[in-house]
């Protein structure tokens, strides 16, 4: 670059001598006679103080318009300084405010707000300051000053969201989220926070798009899309079937059951549905096919629902169909046991309540000792034996149960939404923990004796 600009400097010189030479070798003159005067020259000459005056009058220009905009110049440079200095006020708030240091994001705060006139930036940080402060009302005026201004307004509504979120106001919240995810569709924690408040305020319907549109940005999972999916099917079908719109209730259900065979809640309602529809054969299929994968207490009572199997008796001769393909497993041996008890076979009931009886060490299954009371009272009448089992069953391990995986809350009946912590999707089947101290006397029902495991449910 600095070779260019000296090639063209001698450029430049070499033709300003060629010209001054071209003049010189033809002199020439040049007569101007104007009001009785009467100048004489060379051509040279003319040439020279043309050039010279207007040099002259280039320079006189230039100056005069440097003179005429020195003012605003002055000014400029005076707003540059303030704005400089406002930006360090902005900094020196941002760390004092990141440090707990109060007072000093106040006095940043005041400074900055006279110096800058960018309004916006200096209201990000007077609405941190307040909520440094505790001045919550005060920081929710600033974040709806900056929700306001079309710059600022996302900022502002996450300020204000988080702070919904903070009072527990989840329907302001949901408001606010709405707001942010048509400014910013694709950022994600709008999206992970509009699912969030949706599921909690029952919007499934919302939830479900949500969650299509967060799959496919690449926010979540295939898997978690699909327990999702599932979760989310079977809490519309519920809320239709109570609506009283069964047909499409049983649409959402065998969704959620298509979506994830193994998910127990949408089999028990997609079972339901089709006994609904009276497609018993079906139904059977259905039930049987998921106690082979993952035996559960609320697939028996669809069952004998689709069997038709009200009398105990006629139990006993059905139950193989739900059972045949797992009935070493612990559930399999409980509901065997449970059938031939009702149907007063204690003969029966006995031999597979003595499968589950294993060495010391083992523990007690709460459920298989009163079982076991049952059978003594009703055999027997032996009222010891059946005291002695009850007791047994007050120290055993807890019966499965739908828990929570975020803080174990227990419940009965399955649930998309954990009413204890409000998460979504956690419960699982199993049991609670066992309480401490907790002591035996007798054999215990063994697990190992019979080739099973723990239950364990989805979602």
């Amino acid at each position: 670059m600095k070779l260019f600009k000296v090639l063209l400097f001698l450029v430049c010189i070499f033709f300003a001598a060629a010209g001054i030479v071209w003049f010189f070798e033809r002199p020439g003159s040049v007569i101007l006679d104007w009001q009785g005067y009467r100048v004489e020259t060379s051509v040279a000459v003319l040439v020279g103080v043309v050039c010279i005056l207007s040099v002259v009058t280039a320079l006189l220009y230039r100056g005069w318009i440097i003179l005429i905009r020195a003012p605003a110049r002055f000014s400029e440079v005076w707003r540059e300084r303030r704005r400089i200095k406002g930006y360090k006020a902005l900094t020196r708030g941002m760390v004092a405010v990141a440090a707990g240091d109060a007072i000093e994001a106040g006095r940043q705060v005041k400074r900055a707000e006279a110096l800058m006139s960018e309004v916006p930036l200096s209201l990000l940080l007077s609405a941190q300051s307040a909520q440094l402060n505790g001045n919550d009302n005060a920081a929710v005026d600033f974040f709806e000053e900056m929700a306001a201004n079309p710059e600022m307004e996302f900022l502002g509504l996450r300020g204000l969201l988080t702070h919904a979120m903070n009072s527990g106001d989840e329907i302001r919240a949901l408001e606010l989220t709405k707001r942010a995810y048509k400014l910013q569709s694709k950022s994600e924690w709008v999206s992970t926070s509009l699912f969030d408040l949706q599921v909690r305020a029952e919007q499934w319907e919302d939830a479900l798009t949500t969650s299509d549109e967060q799959l496919r940005l690449g926010y979540i999972s295939r898997e978690d899309h699909k327990k999702r999916r599932a979760v989310l099917s079977v809490q519309l079908g519920i809320e239709l079937y109570a609506d009283g719109d069964e047909e499409e209730a049983s649409r959402k259900f065998k969704i959620a059951y298509d979506t994830d065979p193994e998910f127990i809640p949408a089999v028990v309602h997609h079972v339901k549905g089709l006994i609904v529809q009276e497609k018993f054969g079906r139904a059977v299929d259905v039930l049987s096919k998921a106690w082979k994968s993952q035996p559960h207490p609320e697939l028996v009572a669809p069952f004998w629902r689709a069997t038709e199997a009200e009398d105990p008796l006629k139990r006993v001769k059905v139950i193989d169909k739900l059972i045949s393909d797992n009935k070493y497993h612990l559930e399999s041996q409980i509901l065997l046991a449970q059938t031939n008890l009702e149907a007063c076979l204690w003969g029966e009931a006995r031999k597979f309540l003595d499968a589950m009886v294993g060495n010391r060490d083992d523990r007690d299954e709460a459920r298989v000792c009163r079982l076991w009371a049952d059978l003594e009272e009703s055999e027997h009448g032996n009222v010891e034996a059946v005291q002695a089992w009850l007791k047994r069953a007050a120290v055993a391990s807890a019966d499965p149960t739908w828990i929570c995986n975020c803080c174990g809350n227990s419940i009965d009946g399955w649930t998309a939404v954990c009413k204890n912590c409000a998460s979504f999707g956690t419960f699982r089947w199993g049991r609670a923990p066992r309480v401490l101290g907790e002591e035996k006397s007798g054999p215990g029902v063994s697990f190992g004796s019979l080739g099973v495991r723990q239950l364990s449910g989805k979602i």
